[in-house]
């Protein structure tokens, strides 16, 4: 089974930010050494707990320092940007890394309104283009020919070669699985983001809208997860509390850098024990095999070809230890214990 790793650069109480940039760049050769699949980055701005605000800066980094794993965006914020821009900024990542990147683009801000427009002062107008936008960057990407009659009919991204970034649809709603079923291009859920709420039903009308495309005659999906796993459920749980916080606090508008398990236990007190405890039941938290029988059900279930997921931790060894133990699961990665795994 295809599995990948999204990463969102994480702040985290007592560390350094840039820390946390270095730390993505770190944790996708870690990944690469245990066989996984793609390595995503997210975007998002002015987010006190997302720290990664280009990934564009980040694949280009990380195309440096691996060699195999695919590498690209979860997601480009498209109404932010000039398709024609993106177009040329992921021809050069694929010039340094050919094969190898994937464009995953999104409609969402990845921010709060102020903020939307901050990035681009049209910011009311830029999401109703989203499917012109989308089908002028396949253009572009693939160095094709816009459609007919446009005002940039002459222009073209540079630089071409060989091989293109592969253009993905991401998304949290039906919205984008029907843009990723017009245009025939891979489409991804994020189930971590809603905790799988209209998961299914999206995958499902992504496949029944589906049209064929040259490069894609065949529909392909994939779901991305919250998972953590270590040695024992007790340990897993404890090193999940600050996520759980984190959760509980984004639902109440409260954005801040991941606490300390201990710090957090504390912190949760406040909030609704039944709908905490509902929460550590229903996420992808255990040992490796726990976790890892948990996505094959769901990929099974909801009927998709990927799986990737994000995890979060104050911890970085925690971290790194949880992808060892999950690609150990899976039967992709050494059978070797998880403080040993190769950088």
């Amino acid at each position: 089974m295809r599995l990948s790793v999204l990463d969102q650069s994480i702040a985290v109480a007592g560390r350094p930010q840039d820390q946390s940039i270095r730390n993505t760049v770190a944790l996708a050769r870690h990944c690469e050494a245990l066989g996984y699949e793609r390595f995503w980055v997210s975007e998002h701005h002015n987010h006190p707990t997302i720290v990664g605000t280009a990934p564009e800066i980040l694949i280009a980094a990380i195309a440096a320092t691996t060699e195999r794993i695919r590498i690209g965006s979860a997601g480009i914020m498209l109404p932010h940007y000039s398709p024609f821009k993106v177009a040329e900024v992921f021809r050069v990542l694929d010039a340094l890394a050919p094969g190898r990147i994937d464009l995953g683009l999104g409609r969402a801000p990845g921010s709060d309104g102020r903020t939307a427009f901050a990035l681009n002062p049209a910011a009311n107008e830029r999401p109703e283009h989203f499917p012109a936008d989308v089908r002028d960057l396949i253009a572009w990407v693939h160095g094709e020919p816009l459609v007919d009659r446009h005002p940039f009919a002459a222009v073209q991204a540079f630089p071409q070669t060989d091989t293109a970034p592969e253009i993905w649809i991401l998304g949290s709603s039906d919205y984008g699985a029907q843009v990723a079923a017009i245009f025939g291009l891979p489409y991804c859920y994020a189930w971590f983001f809603s905790d799988g709420a209209g998961g299914e039903r999206a995958i499902k009308l992504y496949k029944e809208k589906y049209r064929p495309s040259a490069r894609h005659p065949e529909p392909r999906s994939g779901l991305c997860v919250w998972a953590l796993a270590a040695d024992t459920m007790e340990e897993a749980q404890y090193h999940f509390t600050p996520r759980a916080l984190s959760r509980m606090n984004r639902d109440r508008g409260i954005l801040v850098p991941l606490d300390t398990p201990e710090v957090a236990a504390k912190a949760l007190e406040a909030y609704d024990a039944d709908r905490v405890a509902r929460f550590r039941r229903d996420s992808f938290v255990g040992t490796g095999p726990e976790v890892a029988a948990r996505i094959v059900e769901l990929k099974e279930r909801v009927g998709v070809d990927e799986m990737a997921v994000v995890t979060w931790t104050h911890d970085e060894e925690v971290r790194r230890a949880s992808y060892t133990h999950l690609a150990r699961a899976m039967g992709f990665a050494p059978s070797q214990p998880a403080s040993q795994a190769a950088d």
